[in-house]
Order: C-alpha cells, then sequence, then structure tokens
C-alpha cells in the first residue's frame, strides 16, 4: 500500500481541491509547478502529470497549450479532475505498475512531472521501481521534473527518501541530473528540506 492511501485515508478529492481553491481565492500562486515546467519545454510539447491528483498542475499546462496526459492511483482525485477537465486524459493507474503501452500512450514524452511529494509517498522500497518507470516514458532528451520535501517540516509523513538515494535511482534509470532547485520558483537549492529536481534522459 502507497503512504499516500495511509495518509489520505478517508479525505477526498473534493476536500483537496477545496483547499487549493481557496488559496487562489486568497491570493496565493497555485500554479508554480505549471510555470516551472512550461519554462523547459514549448507549448506542444506532450507531458505526463505522474501523480496528477485533482488535476491541477496538468489542467493548468493543457490551458498553456501542452499535450497532457494525467495518472494517478486515487480514484476520488481522479474524479475530480475529471469532472474539472473532462475532455483531457486521466488514468487510474499505480506508478509502481505504470506501462504507457498498456494505456496506448505511444510515442514517449518530452517531459514527466511529478509534483505534490509524489515519490515520498509511494509504497516503500517502490521509488527505484517508479523511476525507472517514468524514465522509459521519456523520450530521448526528455526531463523528469519532481518536487518534493525532504524533512518532517515539509511532509505529511515521516521522511523515507534522500535526494542522494533519488539521484542515484535517477542514474539507474539511464538519467543525468540538470539541476537541483529549492523551489517550484527556480531558486539555487541551498541544503533545504524540499527539492525540485530537473533530470535529463
Amino acid at each position: 500500500m502507497s503512504r499516500w492511501t495511509d495518509f489520505a485515508g478517508k479525505a477526498s478529492g473534493e476536500d483537496y481541491a477545496a483547499r487549493f481553491a481557496t488559496l487562489a481565492r486568497s491570493g496565493e500562486d497555485v500554479h508554480g509547478e505549471a510555470r516551472f515546467c512550461a519554462a523547459l519545454v514549448p507549448a506542444g510539447a506532450r507531458v505526463l502529470d505522474a501523480g496528477c491528483g485533482t488535476g491541477r498542475v496538468m489542467i493548468r499546462l493543457a490551458e498553456l497549450g501542452y499535450d497532457c496526459v494525467g495518472v494517478d492511483l486515487d480514484a476520488s482525485m481522479l474524479a475530480v479532475a475529471r469532472k474539472q477537465a473532462p475532455g483531457l486524459p486521466w488514468f487510474e493507474v499505480d506508478l509502481a505498475e505504470f506501462d504507457p503501452a498498456r494505456i496506448d500512450i505511444p510515442g514517449g514524452f518530452d517531459l514527466v512531472v511529478a509534483a505534490g511529494n509524489i515519490f515520498p509517498l509511494l509504497a516503500p522500497d517502490t521509488e527505484a521501481t517508479v523511476v525507472e518507470r517514468l524514465s522509459a516514458a521519456l523520450r530521448p532528451g526528455g526531463l523528469l521534473v519532481a518536487g518534493f520535501g525532504l524533512d518532517e517540516a515539509h511532509l505529511p509523513v515521516p521522511p523515507g527518501l534522500t535526494l542522494s538515494d533519488y539521484d542515484d535511482y535517477c542514474a539507474a534509470s539511464g538519467l543525468t541530473l540538470v539541476d537541483h532547485f529549492a523551489s517550484w520558483d527556480a531558486e539555487p537549492y541551498d541544503g533545504g528540506g524540499y527539492a525540485v529536481s530537473v533530470h535529463r534522459r
């Protein structure tokens, strides 16, 4: 079982979406992840939102002209995504079992984004497998972008995945580190408790 399933409990996708809607109404910027990704690849690029949740990031990228696909294992989250953007492709898939060929997504992606603490919330000991599967979904030269917390202050669960572990999993999957950032605003990484990592296939 994923840490997300254990953590989320009875929380629904509607609850999650409502929290971000409240932040947006208060003037908070809720599109940092999409803006970060849009700076890396041109409009029209194929993007996989891995662990898309309610679709906040992917819907924004689609609005900006990207060809997007979303996958997530949480049916209640996907129900919200499908309600908000019924014309976009959403798939209920465990990332540890993700295979683009099985859900008829040929050709590979220019960018895969895993926002929202996806990797720390995976089932224990599946992190390397998920990196491998997401790497395999990339076209040559494609980018894997992942942002996640590294300490208790930035995670809803006890920390387990280190940044060096993640980099090692990426290297083992044929990815090369481009850079680490401290936030989705592309601030330089300073060794803090949150990192956005960009790796290239």
